[in-house]
């Protein structure tokens, strides 16, 4: 495996553990490895995590003083959270497939080699 996508594997905890050794080692390293991080997405996973059910439940509570427009409202965000958690899981199968192939195919490739021998 091509040294980039090993990189690009790498799970956000070993991201994070880069940059802080970036920052310790010279500043701009941590600073280059921090931008990649959000330029790339690495962390796009976290600005919504945690906030999620907070601002979900602070728009559901806010009134605009139609009880029409703010039932309605309520309907269509909770369809597209079911919306982005089918989507989730959708990517989610995806990667598992990709990895499945990934390993089957090491594994008959593993198996010719030692046929081989």
């Amino acid at each position: 495996m091509p040294t980039a996508e090993m990189l690009d594997d790498l799970p956000k905890g070993a991201w994070i553990a880069m940059m802080v050794i970036g920052f310790i080692l010279f500043w701009p390293i941590g600073l280059g490895i921090l931008f990649y991080m959000l330029w790339s997405g690495k962390m796009q996973g976290w600005n919504r995590s945690g906030m999620r059910g907070c601002g979900a439940q602070f728009r559901r509570h806010r009134s605009s003083g139609n009880t029409a427009f703010d039932s309605y409202r309520d309907e269509a965000l909770k369809r597209l959270e079911e919306e982005q958690k089918a989507f989730g899981e959708f990517m989610e199968r995806l990667r598992r497939a990709k990895d499945q192939t990934e390993f089957d195919q090491f594994m008959s490739e593993r198996r010719g080699s030692a046929t081989a021998n």
